[in-house]
């Protein structure tokens, strides 16, 4: 038993009494793309506050495809723009490929090798056609990201679609793009020339009309299921939508009559075993199935996501000590200490509540000494 601090101020006297893991399927589900994008563990030993225990960091990719899920590697999980830089990413990109061995895996293109300051349109597409280069030389799905540096150097509509319309007229293969909302990077907010999110969307789905041929999908993450569903629908044929909403993504993953959204998701790296294994009852059609088995995982989510937003690895990570997946909580920048326990005390009930746990046991015993530290029990 622990004692949990409860928000509003309080204790509770906790046990976990949750349902246990499912066991995931070994295999890739067939109605769906799925990528869960894979954290980055820290050598908390390393005097270099951004240095990565390799090891532990390649072995939760083998866990995510252990569980038939893909990664996506180097997206905002990772850290990107948040302790892990360029020239650590590209090391990082380059040890997963060496180890995916045909397996389903993606990787971030971004600008973040820019230097700071203000940046052109010009200097911008040679930083995402660099990195776009070494994704795609190691046999990864590119992710073109969204840049903070086109964010700061826009000022209008024109400027994406000159951007964006010189790399993908030039990208040797097909690519993802990547719609990150304000609500995970506030240096984002007005992309695509639009505050407004559905003015924004229709920029983004006339931007993919215009480059049907090259790309093969985007990935939406707004955490708005009404704008989602509208936006999947306005992509022409042949571009796939993949949702980023880790607040709505059992409802947008089962789809309506219209169509449904394939998957890349930060929330899939805590909760792969659940997420995989509810992902196989939908390839046997059963949604019910399905959602029985993901709703529960939704409180979780979205306490993880929470305002704000961009502090959700701390979360994730938190759960892979828990899990056993790692021996430390500790993140590169020291970034573990962007939320408090009572946040962290909050998620362990409501991991334990979705059934995302995999050893109780272990979790009190890793729970224990934080919240010594933290001056509770």
């Amino acid at each position: 038993m622990l004692v949990l601090p409860v928000p509003g101020g309080g204790f509770l006297d906790w046990s976990p009494s949750g349902p246990p893991l499912p066991e995931p399927p070994k295999t890739p589900p067939a109605s769906r793309i799925v990528y869960a994008a894979a954290h980055v563990v820290a050598d908390a030993l390393a005097d270099e506050p951004g240095t990565v225990d390799w090891d532990t960091t390649l072995a939760f990719r083998e866990h995510l495809w252990s569980c038939g899920l893909g990664v996506a590697e180097a997206m905002d999980t990772a850290q990107r723009g948040m302790g892990l830089d360029w020239t650590t990413t590209q090391e990082l990109v380059t040890r997963t490929a060496a180890v995916a061995a045909g397996r389903r895996w993606c990787a971030g293109v971004g600008t973040d090798q820019l230097p700071p300051g203000p940046a052109t349109v010009a200097s911008i597409v040679d930083a995402w056609r660099e990195q776009l280069d070494l994704v795609g030389g190691a046999g990864a799905v590119p992710v073109v990201m969204a840049s903070r540096a086109l964010a700061a150097a826009a000022s209008g509509p024109a400027d994406y679609h000159a951007a964006y319309g010189k790399l993908l007229s030039e990208a040797g293969g097909p690519v993802l793009l990547h719609w990150l909302g304000e609500q995970f990077d506030p240096a984002l907010a007005g992309y695509w020339g639009h505050d407004d999110v559905r003015a924004a969307a229709r920029e983004l789905a006339a931007l993919c009309a215009e480059h049907a041929g090259t790309v093969a999908g985007v990935k939406v993450s707004v955490l708005n299921a009404e704008v989602e569903t509208e936006f999947r629908r306005a992509l022409p044929a042949g571009v796939a939508c993949y949702t980023g909403d880790d607040f709505h993504y059992p409802e947008l993953i089962a789809g309506d009559g219209e169509g449904h959204s394939e998957a890349l998701l930060g929330i899939f790296d805590p909760i792969a075993p659940v997420a995989a294994a509810g992902l196989r009852r939908l390839d046997d059609g059963d949604a019910a199935g399905f959602r029985a088995l993901l709703d529960p995982t939704v409180p979780l989510a979205r306490e993880i996501f929470r305002a704000p937003t961009r502090h959700y690895k701390t979360g994730v990570v938190f759960l892979a000590h828990l899990n056993g997946h790692q021996r430390h909580f500790r993140m590169l920048a020291g970034s573990e200490s962007a939320r408090t326990i009572t946040h962290l005390a909050t998620l362990l009930r409501l991991a334990d509540e979705a059934g995302v746990l995999a050893d109780p046991d272990l979790a009190v015993a890793r729970m224990r000494p934080l919240l010594q530290a933290a001056g509770v029990g």
